[in-house]
């Protein structure tokens, strides 16, 4: 008898329960599933919940169960497991995510557009599988606003950590917000972030910056406006590897079919991988799109120079220079840039045609932005035809559209100045080039600059200026052994023999099979009156391949 009253009362409780459930709730339950995340190496993350907001498969759940993940499924109120194809995007710091699913259709719920008042009647929806879920009634305790209105609720209602991600929704079945994990337990208060704030989450062109969204490995998504999804791709060339940046691309190209930008991207991933056909079809596929069409043009153009400047071992007869020139022409005619100039002066130069991309960058002289660039470019035509007057000339003009103190910027003009000052045996002048362009360059100077520097110094006479240099090469790049040569050298010049000796020994430490270890210290004992011993260095420098042993045998054996 008691038997049966108890499970007469038990029915009696679970009727009276499931009375109090909404008028919604049946169906809203459909929009609520299960989230589980995945490792890169397949193994379970977490498991939680979350609820579609949009009926193309938009979802929000916790940030949490998102770290580190590679892959993402969720399991809908049907058994139906559908794989989280995108990031939306994400706030770690209230704990909220949004994503996409692989679905051409899903159940949401509505997100509320208005807060919840203190003292609200609220109700929790839970994860069922093909049944009737039992709602958790509870009332608002406390909306605090935050991030532009937006609330955090204090919920008076008890729940489990099972039931983290699921909806709070108000008495009309509008989500109002996202249960998140409660410090208290199963203790009567919990806690949800806004719906709304969820919701509102997107991808921005500079969202790839962001270290959170870096740790999910999951794709993202695109924003909507064009120019900011632009900016997201520009940013994910250098961000993302090279699967991911690849699928990033691929999806642009779906989203935004009229825009340019996708295939010039494509092509170019193309381009790397050596597959120019399809490069050259994905920039054809550009050209049709784009209006007004000189920048497709240019990039084409830019395609194919780079192509027979860095991939030259590889053919693809269709891309010539010829037509890189033809393409730069089509941008300039629709659009006439000085860019798109100065981009025909490199292919013209690219096709050894000095004299008329002299021509071109002189006219890009008068160009206020491209003089110093101009100028420069146009002393290399000079010194592939063989005029070094007019080459220096030219570099001096470069130098000159600065004033001193120099910025920057002329750094790059002083160094080709300083090595074409040398070239034409003016050491003194090109030492103060040098010396200019470490002012500028302090924080980046190398062992090779101190190096070059000390080969002008040491023409220039002046001695103490090298030896200091070239004691730093070697201080620097104690392994090279160019460098430790050449300070033997000098102190040999100067009459350092002792110490010459010494940086001859120990370059032979460092580099026994080679020659010029045995040859400066060869020499240097000659000079020290030690012949016997320095001839027979000498003649190892010979047996090792020096060309100048020979005569300096000559001279000491005597």
């Amino acid at each position: 008898m008691r038997k049966y009253i108890f499970t007469i009362c038990w029915l009696m409780m679970s009727a009276t329960c499931l009375a109090q459930n909404p008028s919604w709730a049946k169906k809203a339950a459909n929009a609520v599933f299960t989230l589980k995340t995945f490792s890169a190496d397949g193994s379970l993350l977490v498991s939680t919940n979350g609820f579609f907001v949009g009926d193309q498969g938009e979802a929000i759940s916790s940030y949490t169960p998102f770290k580190d993940a590679q892959r993402a499924v969720v399991i809908d109120a049907q058994g139906k497991e559908l794989e989280v194809a995108c990031i939306i995007g994400v706030n770690d710091m209230y704990d909220v995510a949004k994503f996409q699913v692989s679905a051409k259709k899903t159940q949401a719920l509505t997100v509320a557009g208005s807060t919840s008042t203190n003292g609200s009647v609220v109700w929790l929806l839970p994860y069922a599988v093909k049944k009737a879920p039992v709602c958790t009634k509870g009332t608002v305790s406390n909306a605090e606003t935050h991030n532009g209105g937006f609330a955090y609720y204090t919920l008076g209602m008890s729940t489990t950590d099972q039931h983290v991600g699921c909806p709070i929704l108000n008495e009309q079945g509008e989500a109002i917000g996202i249960l998140q994990p409660s410090a208290n337990g199963n203790k009567p208060e919990s806690y949800a972030m806004s719906a709304s704030f969820a919701n509102s989450l997107r991808m921005s062109g500079l969202s790839l910056n962001d270290p959170v969204l870096r740790n999910i490995k999951i794709a993202k998504a695109l924003p909507d406006d064009v120019s900011e999804a632009t900016l997201l791709l520009y940013m994910g060339s250098t961000q993302l590897d090279a699967e991911e940046y690849s699928q990033l691309v691929d999806r642009f190209i779906e989203k935004f079919p009229q825009a340019t930008d996708g295939y010039v991207y494509r092509a170019r991933l193309q381009q790397v991988k050596g597959n120019f056909q399809a490069a050259d079809d994905d920039m054809k596929r550009a050209l049709k799109v784009a209006d007004p069409k000189d920048d497709a043009h240019f990039q084409y153009a830019q395609m194919i120079y780079q192509k027979a400047i860095y991939q030259s071992d590889k053919t693809f007869e269709p891309w010539t220079l010829d037509l890189a020139l033809q393409e730069s022409q089509a941008a300039y005619a629709i659009n006439p840039q000085a860019i798109y100039r100065q981009q025909q002066a490199q292919i013209l130069y690219a096709q050894k045609k000095y004299d008329t991309a002299f021509d071109v960058y002189m006219e890009l002289t008068k160009n206020d932005v491209m003089k110093a660039e101009s100028y420069y470019a146009a002393a290399q035509c000079k010194t592939q035809l063989g005029d070094q007057l007019a080459a220096l000339a030219l570099l001096d003009s470069a130098v000159n559209t600065f004033s001193k103190p120099y910025i920057k910027t002329a750094a790059p003009y002083l160094m080709a100045r300083a090595q074409a000052l040398h070239e034409a045996k003016k050491y003194r002048a090109a030492v103060n080039d040098y010396n200019d362009y470490a002012t500028l360059m302090a924080a980046q100077l190398g062992a090779n600059f101190y190096f070059l520097r000390e080969q002008a110094e040491f023409a220039g006479h002046l001695y103490q200026q090298a030896l200091d240099d070239i004691n730093r090469a070697v201080e620097m790049a104690p392994s090279e052994t160019v460098y430790r040569a050449e300070k033997a050298n000098v102190e040999l010049r100067v009459g350092m023999t002792d110490q010459a000796i010494e940086t001859a020994k120990s370059l032979i430490n460092l580099a026994p099979q080679e020659s010029d270890g045995y040859l400066f210290l060869g020499l240097a004992q000659c000079v020290k009156g030690q012949k016997a011993e320095g001839v027979q260095n000498l003649n190892k420098a010979k047996e090792l391949g020096n060309s100048q042993a020979q005569s300096l045998i000559d001279k000491y054996s005597k």
